[in-house]
Protein backbone atom coordinates (compact mmCIF):
# COMPACT_ATOMS: atom_id res chain seq x y z
CA UNK A 1 0.00 0.00 0.00
CA UNK A 2 1.51 3.25 -0.78
CA UNK A 3 -0.88 5.86 1.58
CA UNK A 4 2.06 6.31 3.84
CA UNK A 5 4.43 7.61 1.16
CA UNK A 6 2.10 9.43 -0.48
CA UNK A 7 0.90 11.78 2.63
CA UNK A 8 4.71 12.21 3.73
CA UNK A 9 5.12 13.02 0.06
CA UNK A 10 2.18 15.98 0.01
CA UNK A 11 3.61 16.62 3.75
CA UNK A 12 7.26 17.53 1.93
CA UNK A 13 5.42 19.41 -0.36
CA UNK A 14 3.44 21.44 1.57
CA UNK A 15 6.32 21.97 3.71
CA UNK A 16 7.87 23.61 1.44
CA UNK A 17 4.95 26.64 0.37
CA UNK A 18 6.59 29.78 1.55
CA UNK A 19 4.91 31.50 4.51
CA UNK A 20 5.10 34.53 2.85
CA UNK A 21 3.55 33.26 -0.61
CA UNK A 22 0.35 31.81 2.20
CA UNK A 23 -0.12 35.51 4.22
CA UNK A 24 0.32 37.51 0.36
CA UNK A 25 -2.59 35.10 -0.71
CA UNK A 26 -4.66 35.47 2.32
CA UNK A 27 -4.27 39.42 1.69
CA UNK A 28 -5.29 39.17 -1.63
CA UNK A 29 -7.95 37.24 -1.00
CA UNK A 30 -9.58 39.53 1.73
CA UNK A 31 -8.67 42.38 -0.41
CA UNK A 32 -10.27 41.76 -3.79
CA UNK A 33 -13.57 42.94 -4.87
CA UNK A 34 -14.58 39.72 -6.84
CA UNK A 35 -12.08 36.33 -7.39
CA UNK A 36 -12.17 34.62 -10.93
CA UNK A 37 -10.87 30.92 -11.04
CA UNK A 38 -9.37 28.65 -13.61
CA UNK A 39 -7.57 25.85 -13.95
CA UNK A 40 -7.82 22.80 -16.61
CA UNK A 41 -8.60 19.01 -15.67
CA UNK A 42 -8.02 18.24 -12.30
CA UNK A 43 -6.25 21.05 -11.20
CA UNK A 44 -9.73 22.92 -12.77
CA UNK A 45 -11.44 20.68 -10.03
CA UNK A 46 -9.42 21.62 -7.08
CA UNK A 47 -10.09 25.49 -8.57
CA UNK A 48 -13.68 24.69 -8.47
CA UNK A 49 -13.84 23.55 -4.60
CA UNK A 50 -12.06 26.49 -3.69
CA UNK A 51 -14.26 28.72 -5.35
CA UNK A 52 -16.95 27.05 -3.67
CA UNK A 53 -15.47 27.34 -0.19
CA UNK A 54 -15.14 31.63 -1.07
CA UNK A 55 -18.92 31.41 -1.71
CA UNK A 56 -19.36 29.77 1.50
CA UNK A 57 -17.16 32.30 3.05
CA UNK A 58 -19.49 35.28 1.58
CA UNK A 59 -16.75 35.90 -1.20
CA UNK A 60 -18.16 36.90 -4.82
CA UNK A 61 -16.38 34.24 -7.01
CA UNK A 62 -16.87 32.95 -10.58
CA UNK A 63 -15.37 30.47 -12.35
CA UNK A 64 -14.13 31.15 -15.81
CA UNK A 65 -15.91 29.48 -18.51
CA UNK A 66 -19.56 29.30 -16.53
CA UNK A 67 -22.56 30.91 -18.17
CA UNK A 68 -23.11 33.14 -15.03
CA UNK A 69 -19.45 34.68 -14.74
CA UNK A 70 -19.67 37.81 -15.14
CA UNK A 71 -17.62 40.68 -16.86
CA UNK A 72 -14.24 41.19 -14.91
CA UNK A 73 -13.03 44.48 -13.93
CA UNK A 74 -10.26 46.44 -12.87
CA UNK A 75 -8.67 45.22 -9.22
CA UNK A 76 -10.65 41.97 -9.51
CA UNK A 77 -8.56 39.18 -9.22
CA UNK A 78 -8.27 35.73 -11.49
CA UNK A 79 -6.46 32.70 -9.80
CA UNK A 80 -4.79 30.48 -12.20
CA UNK A 81 -4.04 27.41 -11.27
CA UNK A 82 -1.09 25.27 -13.94
CA UNK A 83 1.08 22.78 -12.54
CA UNK A 84 3.10 23.27 -15.67
CA UNK A 85 2.29 26.87 -16.13
CA UNK A 86 1.57 26.65 -19.80
CA UNK A 87 -1.89 25.12 -20.04
CA UNK A 88 -3.56 27.17 -22.85
CA UNK A 89 -6.87 28.14 -21.17
CA UNK A 90 -5.33 29.08 -18.08
CA UNK A 91 -2.68 31.43 -19.62
CA UNK A 92 -4.73 33.04 -22.08
CA UNK A 93 -7.01 33.63 -19.59
CA UNK A 94 -4.37 35.23 -16.99
CA UNK A 95 -3.13 37.25 -20.29
CA UNK A 96 -6.91 38.85 -20.84
CA UNK A 97 -7.16 39.39 -16.90
CA UNK A 98 -3.78 41.48 -17.31
CA UNK A 99 -5.74 43.40 -20.04
CA UNK A 100 -8.20 44.28 -18.57
CA UNK A 101 -6.45 45.41 -15.51
CA UNK A 102 -6.95 42.72 -13.60
CA UNK A 103 -4.72 41.16 -10.81
CA UNK A 104 -3.02 37.56 -11.73
CA UNK A 105 -2.29 35.03 -9.12
CA UNK A 106 -0.43 32.16 -9.87
CA UNK A 107 -0.47 28.58 -8.37
CA UNK A 108 2.29 26.44 -10.33
CA UNK A 109 5.04 24.16 -9.66
CA UNK A 110 6.91 25.98 -12.08
CA UNK A 111 8.11 29.45 -11.40
CA UNK A 112 10.33 30.21 -14.98
CA UNK A 113 6.91 28.92 -17.16
CA UNK A 114 4.46 31.70 -19.21
CA UNK A 115 1.82 31.56 -16.24
CA UNK A 116 4.31 33.02 -13.49
CA UNK A 117 5.54 35.67 -15.80
CA UNK A 118 2.40 36.64 -16.02
CA UNK A 119 0.91 36.75 -12.00
CA UNK A 120 1.29 39.34 -10.04
CA UNK A 121 1.71 37.10 -7.86
CA UNK A 122 3.09 33.38 -7.41
CA UNK A 123 2.44 30.91 -4.85
CA UNK A 124 4.96 28.47 -5.78
CA UNK A 125 3.88 24.51 -4.98
CA UNK A 126 6.91 22.85 -5.27
CA UNK A 127 5.58 19.06 -6.80
CA UNK A 128 7.97 18.95 -9.86
CA UNK A 129 11.02 16.64 -9.63
CA UNK A 130 13.86 18.46 -12.03
CA UNK A 131 15.76 16.06 -15.23
CA UNK A 132 19.48 16.79 -13.60
CA UNK A 133 18.11 14.87 -10.57
CA UNK A 134 16.64 11.85 -12.13
CA UNK A 135 17.57 12.19 -15.65
CA UNK A 136 15.67 8.96 -16.56
CA UNK A 137 12.80 10.94 -16.03
CA UNK A 138 10.96 13.90 -17.73
CA UNK A 139 10.10 16.71 -15.11
CA UNK A 140 7.67 14.76 -13.29
CA UNK A 141 6.25 13.92 -9.85
CA UNK A 142 8.75 11.00 -8.04
CA UNK A 143 7.87 9.50 -4.75
CA UNK A 144 9.88 7.10 -2.94
CA UNK A 145 11.54 6.05 -6.23
CA UNK A 146 7.73 5.50 -7.99
CA UNK A 147 6.44 7.68 -10.35
CA UNK A 148 2.88 9.73 -9.48
CA UNK A 149 1.25 10.28 -12.76
CA UNK A 150 -0.12 13.35 -14.51
CA UNK A 151 0.11 15.87 -12.18
CA UNK A 152 -1.36 14.23 -8.82
CA UNK A 153 1.00 15.68 -6.12
CA UNK A 154 0.11 18.66 -7.69
CA UNK A 155 -3.40 18.83 -7.15
CA UNK A 156 -3.73 17.18 -3.94
CA UNK A 157 -0.96 19.41 -3.01
CA UNK A 158 -2.82 22.51 -3.70
CA UNK A 159 -6.32 21.15 -2.11
CA UNK A 160 -4.56 20.97 1.12
CA UNK A 161 -3.05 24.35 0.41
CA UNK A 162 -6.83 25.57 -0.63
CA UNK A 163 -7.91 24.10 2.49
CA UNK A 164 -5.42 25.88 4.83
CA UNK A 165 -6.65 29.37 3.39
CA UNK A 166 -10.24 28.34 3.93
CA UNK A 167 -9.12 27.93 7.89
CA UNK A 168 -7.03 31.14 7.72
CA UNK A 169 -9.74 32.91 5.58
CA UNK A 170 -12.33 31.51 8.60
CA UNK A 171 -10.12 33.17 11.07
CA UNK A 172 -9.35 36.63 9.86
CA UNK A 173 -12.72 37.03 8.33
CA UNK A 174 -14.61 35.68 11.53
CA UNK A 175 -16.43 33.61 9.84
CA UNK A 176 -18.36 30.52 11.59
CA UNK A 177 -19.04 27.07 10.06
CA UNK A 178 -22.52 27.64 11.20
CA UNK A 179 -22.58 30.84 8.38
CA UNK A 180 -21.23 28.77 6.20
CA UNK A 181 -23.95 26.40 6.02
CA UNK A 182 -26.56 28.46 5.84
CA UNK A 183 -25.03 29.68 1.89
CA UNK A 184 -24.21 26.19 1.15
CA UNK A 185 -26.15 24.68 -1.64
CA UNK A 186 -29.95 23.35 -0.55
CA UNK A 187 -31.23 22.22 -3.78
Amino acid sequence: MYYREILQKIMDITDGISPDEFRKFIEIIINSPRIYVVGAGRSGMVTRAFAMRLVHLGRKVFVVGETVTAALRKGDTLLAVSSSGKTTLVVETARAAKSLKGRVVAITSDLNAPLATLADAIVLIPSKVRPREYPHYEVGELMGGRFMPLGTLFEISVLIFFEACVIELMNRLGVKEEQMKKIHANI
